[in-house]
């Protein structure tokens, strides 16, 4: 039995195509022609694979690895359960060793020129499958008496925005790994700055 062209491995090869051009370039700056020619295609021949063209390619891949990251950030939380340190930094490698999910330009560049219910659904998502794990094992810890702060959705996505911004540190500049960094500012964050007495 033939595969059907939605779920054929020449379809796949787009969405990975799509997938990558996406995460470096953004929404805007990519084309149909750009997606066909990184899989060896005719663009023509897309629509074939993905009949709504470059949104619904972008829609299909977000979703993906929002989907993804799901799954690696609440198996990364679950597997150190009731040890905050040890979540968060499995969270950071998780992220860390991911491509970079670039929400700045995705809010102010990508979104807008999309579908908005589309782009309400993947905001919604994207808090669910980054944030809310993170803010669960915080309120977790919280009730435990671990942490004090009780603003736990504050506190996961200043998390999470600072272990994705380390992968804009280019390799070259790095005096340690990203992980490391991302250990460092997971410290600082359980300890705070202050000068211990």
């Amino acid at each position: 039995m033939p595969e059907s062209p939605l779920n054929s491995e020449a379809r796949q090869r787009v969405l990975d195509a799509a997938d990558r051009l996406f995460a470096r370039r953004g929404y805007t700056a990519v084309t149909i022609k750009d997606i066909a020619a990184a899989v060896g295609i005719r663009h023509a021949s897309l629509y074939h694979h993905v009949p709504g063209g470059k949104e619904q390619l972008y829609i299909e891949v977000t979703e993906r690895n929002l989907r993804q990251h799901h799954a690696g950030i609440s198996e990364a939380i679950r597997k150190h359960q009731g040890d905050l340190r040890a979540q968060l930094n499995a969270v950071a490698d998780w992220l860390l060793t991911q491509p970079p999910m670039d929400m700045v330009r995705m809010v102010y560049s990508d979104m807008p020129d999309i579908n908005a219910a589309a782009a309400e659904r993947l905001s919604f998502m994207a808090v669910n499958s980054l944030i809310e794990p993170v803010a669960e094992a915080l309120e977790q810890a919280r009730q435990n008496g671990v942490i004090a702060h009780k603003d736990v959705g504050l506190v996961a996505g200043g998390l999470v925005g600072m272990i994705e911004s380390l992968h804009a540190v280019p390799q070259d500049s790095l005096v340690q790994t990203r992980q490391a960094m991302a250990a460092s500012l997971i410290d600082v964050m359980l300890r705070g700055l202050a000068k211990e007495s």
